[in-house]
């Protein structure tokens, strides 16, 4: 049997183990009989996560870029192709392992190493967009509840708590809890909500792109529809703005995958799921989401770009329900699959003694409430700002991921060593930190957020994930070669001194 299969179907004395050298459940690697997601629940998976309104409120802003509806329509659905293969492979290693995030990510750092890019990735990144993500979806529901029962928006005049109507907070508080109670549920509740969730979005968002073609009067003024462009920019270069934007959105759920991938049946299963899923998903977003937003914008004589705002103004009660339901729905699901659950295993992993992920996934809620994110709304680019901020210091560390596991560690992962006892196994590759891994990081973020400060280099900002993930790929292969090159240099000049001697 080779090392490959062995760890491929870990054994429950193998986990027996490493549980005795103080990891808890959370991150012990699976054993098959706990990896219960195939091709189908991976197909789902993240058919909610795309339909979700700051993701509307990006293709208003694509369409201001001076390309065309349909060619904005190819540009999302080329974007599938990007963030598929990121989260493919950046997936394998969880399920051919069965490990977490957290242990992935000690495989390309070190043990102390993997702490503060778990640290970026499950708390700063995921907590904070927890709360983003929760407050936008509360806007939804605060007009749902609005048409429901008018005298809700009068509740406490104008008088703010914190910063926000009593109204806006009392709908957010009610939906903070529905979110923290499905991240609480973790992946098994997730499945069965993904499940339920994906064939409505496909009868509801299918139901609002044929209003929105009747209401534009058909297709064709829809595709017809010229926005002048508020900057003049290459096309091609916008086409990869896009393609920036759209994979920034995963920069966070991307880099963590293996929490979602180590429950796949096989890695076929979660490679052909996210690929078909992504794939359908986002052809389907490509339409409807413009289609959506220029019907809307045509039929009501203006320029609107906030879907919500669109729907609001619909005269059917029930369609706005519905239509409002089903915001919320996959609003929820993007938060538990890209966020909560992230945020649980990864505060599971910095205090692996004291908390477990059900207290992490407590602790991340309170945290994403305390923040107060309606106060960070309060710039309307906030959440452009976040991501693009989100993608310059997580691409970076997926390049480093993908790039040690392909090709430093050439596809193998020693788990016994991964799950080295801290106690005793101090000359372990695993055993403190990549320093490598944290060059290259770093310099890849500088780069990255370059653009942020230096006008002429703005459209490094533009494309910070692919600055980001390629540079830190690249410089990382450099930096092992040369580490490589050294420590075989002095072997090579005693081997020719020993031939010169003889």
């Amino acid at each position: 049997m080779t090392t490959d299969d062995q760890y491929e179907n870990i054994t429950e004395q193998q986990v027996a183990v490493f549980k005795a050298r103080g990891y808890n459940e959370d991150l012990l690697p699976k054993t098959k009989e706990k990896r219960n997601m195939g091709t189908g629940n991976f197909f789902t998976l993240w058919m909610g996560s795309i339909h979700n309104i700051p993701n509307y409120a990006a293709v208003g802003g694509f369409l201001f870029l001076g390309l065309s509806p349909i060619n904005v329509m190819l540009a999302i659905f080329l974007s599938a192709f990007f963030v598929s293969a990121f989260m493919a492979c950046n997936g394998i290693v969880g399920s051919k392992y069965g490990i977490p995030f957290a242990m992935h990510l000690r495989s390309a750092y070190g043990n102390l190493g993997a702490k503060l890019p778990g640290f970026l990735r499950g708390c700063v990144a995921a907590i904070a967009w927890f709360g983003l993500q929760t407050y936008t979806g509360s806007l939804a529901l605060l007009i749902m509840l609005g048409k429901i029962w008018s005298g809700f928006l009068q509740i406490g005049g104008s008088t703010k708590i914190l910063g926000i109507s009593i109204p806006g907070l009392i709908s957010f508080t009610i939906f903070w809890i529905l979110n923290v109670l499905v991240g609480f549920g973790g992946g098994d509740i997730l499945n069965k909500f993904t499940a339920i969730l994906s064939p409505l979005i496909y009868v509801v968002f299918g139901g609002m792109a044929i209003w929105a073609i009747w209401g534009a009067g058909g297709l064709g003024p829809i595709l017809a529809y010229h926005i002048t462009a508020t900057t003049h920019v290459n096309p091609l270069l916008v086409y990869f703005i896009i393609f920036n934007s759209v994979i920034a959105v995963w920069a966070a759920p991307g880099t963590s995958v293996a929490d979602f991938t180590q429950n796949a049946k096989s890695t076929r299963a979660q490679v052909v799921g996210q690929t078909l899923g992504l794939s359908v998903g986002y052809l389907i977003f490509a339409f409807t989401s413009v289609v959506i937003l220029i019907g809307g914008s045509i039929h009501y004589n203006i320029q609107e770009w906030n879907v919500l705002n669109i729907v609001e103004r619909w005269d059917s009660f029930p369609a706005i329900i519905i239509s409002m339901a089903v915001f919320l729905l996959t609003t929820i699901s993007t938060n538990a699959t890209g966020n909560i659950i992230p945020a649980g295993y990864q505060l599971t992993a910095l205090f692996p003694k004291h908390l477990t992920y059900k207290s992490g996934v407590i602790i991340a809620s309170i945290i994403s409430f305390l923040i107060m994110p309606w106060k960070l709304m309060e710039n309307s680019d906030s959440i452009f700002i976040f991501l693009n901020g989100i993608g310059a210091v997580l691409g970076p560390v997926a390049g480093v991921m993908i790039a040690n596991y392909f090709f430093i560690h050439k596809r193998h992962e020693n788990l016994d060593e991964l799950y080295m006892d801290l106690n005793k196994d101090k000359d372990v590759l695993y055993h403190g930190v990549n320093k490598s891994a944290y060059i290259a990081t770093i310099l890849a973020l500088l780069l990255s957020l370059s653009g942020q400060f230096i006008s002429a280099l703005k459209v490094v900002s533009d494309l910070s994930w692919f600055v980001g993930f390629i540079s830190a790929f690249l410089i990382y292969l450099g930096l092992k070669w040369l580490v490589a090159k050294r420590d075989v240099a002095p072997i090579d000049q005693n081997v020719n001194q020993e031939i010169k001697e003889e």
